[in-house]
């Protein structure tokens, strides 16, 4: 009853841990625009090009930081502007017109570095401004091409000189976000710069040729075989991809995203290769339909293999509809796709973005990086993996009896104190581990006489929808699970409370995120019982000496060892919820 008056147990952390190195957003704006850099694979070691680098988080680093306003933490120096970093007037214009006057940090640095071309990792704290830090440089570049192509080409040139820009998110709440966010910049006439389209679900494009396309790895799937069982329009879509971004990296390249979105980069580099040789070959025509063009039956090992039995978690239905229009569209020789072991021409640039980025460990999705990709530029946040300076901090450990109150007790205190001066609305950000959770929660505020909404995967997409919509506009109480963790941008979200401690680091990364984000501060609440005191400890002696959380979240077995023992153990004594459905 009421949450059972428990908290539930924490589950084994997740398997990562930060680069060792990063790149520092140095206030001198002579270096600023230039600190991108290139890492290259020797062996298992990363050498960096430049040895203006210091080791992540230092307690020195970060206490020198802390000494600055809240806004010197996010925003650039006062002389780093649009224009300097290499945006064009336009674009320019309209960022000020939707009030986005400054770069910040993280966007003073990727931006150059996207503009450039080169394959670009960003990882970076959440809330550093990611999304407008890989738009804009997307949209700058394709508004470049567009006013060249209109004025250089005629119709039929143009059509084939169309380039498009493609970004993959992991749910569709994302994927609307970044359609939304896009939309936002607009022209002198007041109409969106580029056209940007969803493909979300089982639903086509809601118009012809958009500049930038945002979906799902799934739905995008589903959209290139489902819709063109012929291959007509495969190719050229393939073709016409120039620019690949994959937001929330980490989640799309483990799990149960990695098999299609390994696939479509498959795809895209095979669509490389092919053009490359296609260039290569102006006095050799044969040799394009010879074995010299036919790709290899190895696997090339820098790619990781996949297990076909995966499961999307947010997608299940697109995932089984894509398993079986696969098959009808008789696309079933593997080889067409396999990769092969030659140097080519590279026609397309791909951008990864992500909050929470491990690289120790071959199936970590940085690991999987360094190996596709070792040639990418990566920019790091300052507070990546790390304590954000402007985040307030309240630690309550609880037992079963003592649970309910505390929470009763978070939330009336983050609504009497919390209020957004500039709005006065009060936003309140709960989180549990399960479905059942939530539910209990959402029972246990309503029958203190606290209004909330919910968010799971039970709830309706619409009813996701109109709870999101209502939170972000009247503010209240927010009772979700993990899902509503990630990407999603709340302006103002004052009070993050644990109900339930967060199962690994990275989740309680994701979930303290929710607040004190684009130079605001924040207040988070997490109640916690001695089942997670191990992962509790860790994280608050980061916090305290100033360093990232990487032990939190290591991947060595010991410390993993270590919760079963600690944790699990105590399974029989310490309160918990009965097998709880995913978020």
């Amino acid at each position: 009853m009421m949450l059972q008056r428990s908290i539930s147990m924490l589950s084994a952390c997740k398997t990562s841990s930060p680069p060792k190195f990063h790149i520092p957003f140095t206030r001198n704006h002579s270096l600023l625009i230039l600190t991108t850099w290139s890492f290259t694979t020797r062996g298992n070691s990363y050498s960096p090009n430049s040895n203006k680098f210091r080791t992540f988080g230092t307690a020195a680093a970060i206490a020198d930081d802390r000494k600055r306003s809240d806004a010197d933490t996010f925003f650039a120096e006062e002389s780093v502007s649009w224009a300097s970093l290499g945006v064009s007037d336009g674009i320019s214009r309209a960022l000020s017109n939707v009030g986005l006057h400054r770069p910040s940090l993280v966007q003073a640095v990727c931006i150059p570095s996207i503009l450039s071309g080169t394959d670009v990792v960003v990882a970076a704290e959440t809330g550093s401004g990611k999304t407008h830090g890989y738009l804009i440089p997307l949209i700058d570049k394709l508004c470049r091409m567009s006013d060249v192509s209109e004025s250089d080409l005629d119709d039929q040139k143009l059509k084939k000189h169309r380039q498009l820009s493609l970004v993959l998110c992991p749910n569709v709440m994302l994927c609307e976000q970044v359609v939304r966010m896009a939309n936002s910049l607009c022209g002198d006439t007041g109409e969106p710069l580029l056209k940007v389209a969803a493909i979300c679900g089982r639903q086509g494009l809601p118009f012809k040729e958009p500049d930038i396309i945002v979906s799902t790895p799934v739905a995008l799937l589903n959209y290139l075989y489902a819709t063109d069982t012929e291959q007509c329009r495969r190719a050229d879509f393939i073709h016409g991809v120039k620019y690949v971004v994959f937001d929330e990296a980490d989640l799309l390249l483990c799990g149960s995203f990695q098999n299609q979105v390994i696939r479509l980069i498959n795809m895209l580099r095979f669509d490389e290769k092919q053009l490359s040789r296609t260039r290569s070959a102006d006095s050799c025509e044969q040799d394009l339909n010879s074995d010299a063009l036919k790709v290899t039956d190895t696997e090339d090992e820098d790619y990781p293999r996949t297990d076909s039995n995966a499961k999307e978690d947010e997608d299940t239905d697109e995932n089984s509809n894509f398993e079986n229009t696969e098959t009808k569209s008789g696309f079933t020789n593997r080889k067409d796709w396999r990769r092969v072991r030659k140097i080519y021409e590279r026609s397309k640039q791909y951008i990864f973005v992500a909050a929470t980025l491990p690289v120790n460990g071959k199936k970590t999705a940085g690991g999987v990086l360094k190996r596709m990709f070792p040639d990418a530029n990566w920019v790091s946040g300052n507070y990546l993996h790390c304590h954000n300076p402007r985040l307030e901090q309240r630690w309550i450990e609880v037992t079963t009896d003592s649970q309910v109150d505390a929470l009763i007790n978070a939330v009336n205190d983050g609504l009497n104190s919390s209020v957004d001066s500039s709005s006065g609305i009060v936003r309140t950000m709960v989180f549990a581990n399960t479905v059942e959770a939530v539910e209990a929660v959402a029972k246990i505020l309503m029958g203190a006489g606290v209004e909330c909404s919910r968010f799971h995967s039970d709830v309706s997409p619409e009813e996701r929808t109109r709870n999101l919509v209502g939170f972000q506009q009247k503010g209240g109480v927010f009772v979700c699970t993990d899902a509503a963790s990630r990407g999603l941008d709340i302006p103002h979200v004052s009070h993050v409370i644990q109900a339930e401690f967060a199962s690994s680091a990275v989740d309680f990364l994701h979930r303290v995120g929710r607040t004190a984000r684009a130079g605001q501060p924040g207040l988070v609440t997490s109640l916690y019982t001695e089942a997670n005191h191990e992962l509790v400890s860790a994280v608050r002696q980061a916090e305290k000496l100033g360093l990232t959380m990487e032990k939190a979240f290591s991947r060595k077995r010991s410390f993993r060892n270590k919760l079963k023992k600690r944790g699990f153990s105590k399974s029989s004594n310490a309160p918990s919820i009965h097998s709880g459905v995913p978020a």
